[in-house]
């Protein structure tokens, strides 16, 4: 190999500063969403005009703002460049940030939460890491994206108990406020400037394929799935501080240490059900099970909320569980797209986690409402057991991969050319030319093909 190749196929430079900076301000952005989780549903009652339905709407509003503006937001990229739409979400974010802390009111509160949420640009993230590298290093930037978000995750629950003791929840807003200023400072003078704009056809949703989408019913399965999650952890975080604090005796200022490592062995447990799934080809079986581990922690928290072991095994159980369907699902729903329409799938898929979340807090304060802790949980339950009997009747997934293939040669004269060349291919089941980047999106039977010659058409 020479020198020339060698460096083509590494990371450059500006590569690398663009993962790490898009990684690091997506994760400062989930950090300032998730930290008030592990001990909102305490410390709100403290606003005045405080309801339990109000504090469950002030923990899931950033999800509706968010799941509404996703595909506007990304579309506006579109016209005025990436960058400019990222720093106004992360001026959204700021600003209800602020308002937050400054609230005395929870309906404040919520008006904050909602306007976090309105700085919607996830997908103009994306699009914008499309933009800065190349073709055959996309799914390592976008794997650097998705361990950025579980870490965050996991560190937004410790943290944000410590931080909520040590300067109460307007602190963690103030500190929210905080990081998206330091999003747009590494937006700024880390992320280079993209050279081009352009629409990515495996990364952007097309209004004209939503149908397609959802008519579905594999992915609608998956989509269903994200919503669930997200769904159960919100409901799941209005109650169980409650039942740490109030059935458990777990005073409020040692949550953080309750919390971490918990969390921390959970990161650990989950490690060999994602190999088992991925490389062992038992991503149903694995989900499935995933699945029922999480009704079987809501059972736990519903029939022994003053159990202390009972609560943290089953918060171990939880977390674990909800790792490896984070991580799984994504792949999951990248499998099943059709290439045509792989962008606009993702896009459903990002609404519906954030929709998931907003009726989580919803639904976790209107029981809490009306009936105590354990109906919360019993919810959690009834959702397990519906999720799970959708998902039974999955079929086995076939191992499909994706590359992109440059195809120097591509034109409008000999795009036919290449189509039955790569067609013929075994193990090819869909191609996708895009003649003006001289390109080919390929889906493959990853156990049928020969990558050898995939990659020596040219």
């Amino acid at each position: 190999m020479t020198q020339k190749q060698t460096t083509s196929a590494a990371l450059s430079v500006s590569e690398k500063r663009t993962i790490s900076g898009l990684s690091l301000i997506f994760a400062l952005r989930m950090l300032g969403l998730f930290m008030i989780l592990p001990v909102f549903s305490l410390s709100a009652q403290t606003y005045t005009h405080s309801t339990p339905l109000l504090i469950g709407l002030a923990i899931g509003a950033y999800g509706l703002t968010q799941a509404v503006l996703q595909i506007p937001f990304g579309m506006l990229s579109d016209r005025i460049g990436r960058k400019k739409v990222i720093f106004v979400g992360l001026i959204l974010f700021a600003l209800g940030s602020v308002l937050a802390a400054m609230a005395e009111s929870i309906y404040t509160v919520i008006a904050g939460r909602l306007l976090q949420g309105s700085g919607a640009i996830a997908a103009v993230i994306m699009a914008l890491t499309a933009d800065l590298t190349r073709d055959q290093h996309r799914t390592k930037a976008m794997a650097a994206i998705g361990i950025s978000i579980g870490l965050s995750f996991s560190i937004a629950l410790a943290s944000g108990a410590a931080l909520e003791n040590w300067l109460g929840l307007a602190g963690i807003f103030w500190a929210t406020a905080v990081m998206a200023i330091l999003g747009m400072i590494v937006l700024a003078w880390w992320v280079p400037n993209p050279y081009r704009l352009k629409i990515h056809q495996e990364m952007q949703p097309a209004r004209a394929q939503l149908g397609s989408v959802l008519s579905n019913a594999p992915m609608m399965r998956v989509i269903l799935s994200i919503l669930f999650l997200h769904l159960l952890l919100t409901l799941s975080f209005f109650a169980l501080p409650i039942a740490l604090q109030d059935y458990a005796g777990i005073a409020k200022s040692d949550l953080a240490q309750t919390y971490l490592p918990v969390l921390l062995l959970a990161f650990v447990a989950m490690v060999p059900f994602i190999l088992l799934a991925e490389k062992g080809r038992q991503m149903k079986p694995v989900m499935l099970g995933a699945i029922a581990v999480l009704a079987l922690a809501q059972i736990g928290w519903a029939t022994q909320p003053q159990s202390l072991i009972l609560l943290l095994v089953c918060l171990w159980l939880f977390f674990t569980a909800f790792n490896v369907l984070e991580a799984s699902l994504p792949s999951v729903m990248s499998k099943l797209s059709p290439l045509q329409s792989k962008g606009t799938a993702m896009g459903v898929y990002a609404s519906a986690q954030f929709i998931g979340a907003f009726l989580g807090g919803v639904l976790g304060g209107l029981i809490y409402s009306y009936a105590d802790i354990q109906g919360v949980f019993l919810l959690a339950l009834s959702l397990c057991v519906v999720w799970l009997m959708m998902m039974w009747r999955m079929r086995p997934l076939v191992h499909y991969s994706h590359r992109i293939v440059p195809l120097p040669g591509l034109s409008a004269t000999t795009a036919e050319s290449y189509q039955h060349r790569l067609s013929a291919i075994s193990g090819v089941v869909e191609t996708v030319l895009v003649v003006e980047d001289q390109l080919a999106y390929v889906k493959f039977v990853a156990d049928e093909i020969e990558l050898n010659e995939l990659e020596s058409i040219r």
